[in-house]
C-alpha cells in the first residue's frame, strides 16, 4: 500500500486561540467556546435512553480527548464513516460496517490513519456497539459526539473534566457550514500531499477504510431517490473498477471507467458485472466509485444521449491498462468535494 502523507506547505488556521484543521484553507466563522454541551436523549423503540455530548476542542489538544472517547467503547464494535459524496443527488455518504468487528482492530486503523482522519474537513470517523449502547464519532469537523447509557453519564464527564473541558451552553454560534453548498464562509482543501498521479488521493483512503471495517454503503440498493426521498427514476450512473490480471501478473491491471443509466444501484452492479464478463483478461477486484451523475454533467462522448431514458442500459466502457510502469493512481480519478457538517458521510458503491 502507498503512504498518505500530509501536504508539507500547509498552514494551520486560527480562529483566536481556537487552531483549526488543515484542510480548512479559510473561514469567517468565530471562535468557538471550547468545552462540551449535554443533552438528555429518550430512547425509542427498544433503544435506552442516553445522554449525548458534544466536545469541542483546539486541534492542538484534540488527539488524546480522542484516544479517550474511544476508550469508553466495548470490545466489539461497528465502525462508521461518513464523507462528503460526489453523487448528484446526495451531499453526505454514509458507511457503516456490515458486522461487529473487535475495537483494538477499529483502533489499529484509525491509528495508522489518525493524523490525515484529523486534518481533513470532508471526513468523519467512529464507532458505535450495542451492549453498552454506546457511540462516538470524531464529526468532519473534528467535534467529538459521545452517545451513552445514563448511567455512564458521570464517567464521560470524568473523562472530559480530566482534559479541561467543562460543560458550557453553547460552542459554535453557528453549524460549521457545508462547503458543498457553495457557502462563503468556507473554502476548503486537500489535505493530502499529491505530488504526481501515482499520489494516493482521499478517495483511495475511503477505499482502505472500506475494505479493513467491511463497509457497505448505507442505501437502499432496490431505490433510486434523492436524499428527501425523491423517486428519481432512471440516472446516469458512472463507475470506476480496479481490476487484475486474469492472468495472475501482478505489475499488470487496469482502472475500467463506466458510464450507464439505471434505476437502481442494484441494477447498476448487475449492468456493470454484464459488461466485465466481456473482458475475461480482467479481473474485477474492487469498485472504486460508482456514483450518479447529473444529467447536464455528462462526458462529450455522450453529449447524443436522450435526457429521458426508460431502460437500463450501458453507453460506454473505456479500459486504462497498466503495465511496468506505476500504475495511473487514483490522484488522476474525479476528487471528492464538500465537507459534511456534525457528522454525515455516501456515494454510490463507492
Amino acid at each position: 500500500m502507498r503512504e498518505f502523507r500530509l501536504g508539507q506547505n500547509l498552514e494551520r488556521r486560527s480562529l483566536g486561540g481556537y487552531q483549526l484543521p488543515l484542510g480548512v484553507a479559510e473561514t469567517s466563522l468565530r471562535e468557538p467556546t471550547q468545552g462540551y454541551t449535554v443533552r438528555y436523549q429518550e430512547g425509542a423503540d427498544e433503544e435506552p435512553d442516553t445522554y449525548v455530548f458534544h466536545a469541542v476542542v483546539s486541534h492542538d489538544r484534540l488527539r488524546p480527548v480522542v484516544d479517550a472517547a474511544f476508550n469508553l467503547l466495548p470490545k466489539e464494535v461497528n465502525p462508521v464513516v461518513e464523507i462528503g459524496s460526489r453523487d448528484a443527488y446526495r451531499s453526505v455518504d454514509i458507511y457503516l460496517g456490515e458486522e461487529p468487528m473487535p475495537l483494538v482492530e477499529f483502533l489499529r486503523t484509525w491509528y495508522e490513519f489518525e493524523e490525515v482522519l484529523l486534518e481533513d474537513v470532508t471526513i468523519g470517523v467512529g464507532a458505535n456497539a450495542e451492549d453498552p449502547w454506546v457511540d462516538v464519532f470524531v464529526d468532519s469537523w473534528k467535534g467529538i459526539l459521545i452517545s451513552v447509557p445514563t448511567e455512564m453519564r458521570e464517567e464521560v464527564e470524568a473523562m472530559l473534566t480530566t482534559h479541561g473541558l467543562q460543560e458550557v451552553a453553547e460552542t459554535w454560534e453557528e453549524q460549521p457550514p457545508n462547503a458543498r453548498e457553495d457557502s462563503e464562509t468556507l473554502v476548503t482543501r486537500d489535505v493530502l500531499e499529491i505530488v504526481d498521479e501515482h499520489s494516493p488521493d482521499l478517495d483511495e483512503l475511503l477505499l482502505v477504510l472500506r475494505e479493513r471495517w467491511m463497509l457497505e454503503l448505507n442505501v437502499d440498493r432496490e431505490t433510486n431517490v434523492d436524499e428527501a426521498g425523491r423517486h428519481l427514476g432512471m440516472t446516469l450512473w458512472h463507475a470506476i473498477v480496479l481490476a487484475t490480471s486474469s492472468e495472475g501478473e501482478s505489475d499488470r491491471g487496469a482502472y475500467i471507467s463506466v458510464w450507464m443509466t439505471a434505476g437502481s444501484l442494484a441494477q447498476a452492479e448487475e449492468l456493470l458485472e454484464d459488461a466485465l464478463l466481456d473482458h475475461p483478461q480482467w479481473v474485477f477486484e474492487s469498485v472504486y466509485t460508482m456514483d450518479r451523475v447529473a444529467f447536464d454533467d455528462r462526458p462529450p462522448s455522450l453529449s447524443s444521449l436522450p435526457p429521458t431514458r426508460r431502460r437500463a442500459a450501458m453507453h460506454e466502457l473505456d479500459i486504462e491498462p497498466w503495465g511496468e510502469e506505476p500504475p495511473a493512481g487514483p490522484g488522476e480519478m474525479p476528487s471528492r468535494r464538500g465537507p459534511t457538517g456534525s457528522g454525515g458521510g455516501g456515494g454510490g458503491v463507492n
